[in-house]
């Protein structure tokens, strides 16, 4: 028998591009019966709300997740913002879809984990590349022991420069982030999930700020390695700093995966679909006029085609919305994985600091 789908009212916490993007999906789903926004901005509450036909709007969280009608949520602030939205909907038990990080301080991670932990509410945070078919494609090559039993993983992720800046822009404590913490954790997950059962033991990196450090006191590139118990070897590097005319959009990743059975690599760059104009266009992350030049599907979320949004974030929100409806299995990150990858970005960041090896993991005071 085909089971009943649970309604639900979903309550969206930050009304930005991510708010927006899922809550089209949202209002589009079968299951979703209302929909409330917490925007902080009334102008923008006023149009996302237009947008997708929201119920109730408030620039106020808490009075959002306190609504009788709220029956999971959405928590899409700012990176440096999540922590007393998720804390507020766990005291509501509202299942949730967190943009990642949990949070951007390793001690608040740990005290965020452990709550949903307590409470059983079902949690799990946005990686978005998990939904796209290229890296299941891999993932089912590893799970399913074509590789062989792992012993190296590589990655390099070049980002455009506009990314990082928006994020120091954004933050009131730009010693909090970095392009590992922000950004590196996207490829970090990937690897992670392929690696899933390895233990690491030790992490060691390197950074540099020559850019990004004299204008926001931030980083521009760090390169590392994550060490695991049985000598497999995760090197990974990423710059956020490379130019505004930078064709990509966001980023381009290369990642390659060896076994003692075979090697897959994986080419993420996006140079397959090259756009060149001859004035600005709404492409990517933060359209810049100085940009006439693209590697078209390098915004992570996906594409705006036919008006709506076409992607792994559109397929995220989705089976996100089954999951709570339906109690669907789905390949979201966990709330501990997701702090898993909080603790490895800032362990990677604390050997560049330190410029030293780092023991793995690390404990709530260390960053």
């Amino acid at each position: 028998m085909r089971q009943k789908a649970k309604r639900i009212g979903l309550a969206i916490v930050g009304a930005g591009r991510v708010g927006l993007f899922r809550g089209e999906v949202a209002a589009r789903h079968s299951a979703v019966d209302w929909i409330g926004i917490a925007e902080k901005n009334p102008d923008r509450a006023r149009e996302v709300a237009a947008r997708i036909g929201a119920d109730f709007v408030t620039g106020d969280h808490r009075e959002l997740l306190k609504r009788p009608e709220a029956t999971a949520a959405i928590i899409a602030t700012d990176e440096h913002l999540h922590v007393d939205p998720i804390l507020c909907a766990i005291e509501r038990g509202l299942p949730m879809l967190i943009e990642k990080p949990l949070a951007t301080k390793l001690s608040e991670s740990f005290a965020v984990l452990e709550a949903i932990e307590k409470s059983g509410v079902d949690a799990v945070v946005g990686y978005t590349q998990r939904f796209r078919r290229r890296w299941l494609a891999a993932k089912e090559k590893v799970r399913t022991g074509a590789l062989g039993d792992i012993t190296l993983v590589t990655s390099r992720a070049f980002m455009n420069r506009l990314v990082a800046i928006d994020n120091y822009k954004r933050s009131n404590a730009p010693e909090t982030i970095s392009p590992m913490v922000i950004s590196g954790t996207h490829a970090l997950d990937i690897a992670m999930w392929y690696l899933e059962a390895k233990t690491p033991t030790e992490v060691y990196a390197r950074s540099n700020d020559k850019v990004l450090g004299p204008l926001y006191k931030g980083i521009d590139a760090t390169a590392g390695m994550i060490l695991f118990s049985d000598g497999c070897i995760y090197h990974l590097n990423i710059s956020w700093a490379l130019p505004v005319t930078w064709p990509a959009a966001v980023y381009s990743l290369e990642v390659g995966i060896v076994g003692t059975e075979g090697v897959l690599t994986i080419d993420d760059t996006h140079r397959d679909i090259v756009l060149a104009v001859s004035a600005p266009q709404s492409e990517g992350y933060a359209p810049d006029k100085t940009r006439l030049v693209d590697f078209m599907g390098s915004y992570p979320p996906g594409d705006i085609a036919l008006g709506e949004l076409r992607g792994p974030m559109r397929e995220e929100t989705d089976s996100w919305l089954n999951r709570v409806a339906l109690g669907a299995e789905t390949q979201h990150a966990t709330a501990r994985e997701a702090h898993n990858r909080l603790m490895l970005t800032k362990a990677l960041d604390l050997s560049a600091k330190r410029r030293q090896p780092v023991p793995f993991p690390l404990a709530p005071g260390d960053e």
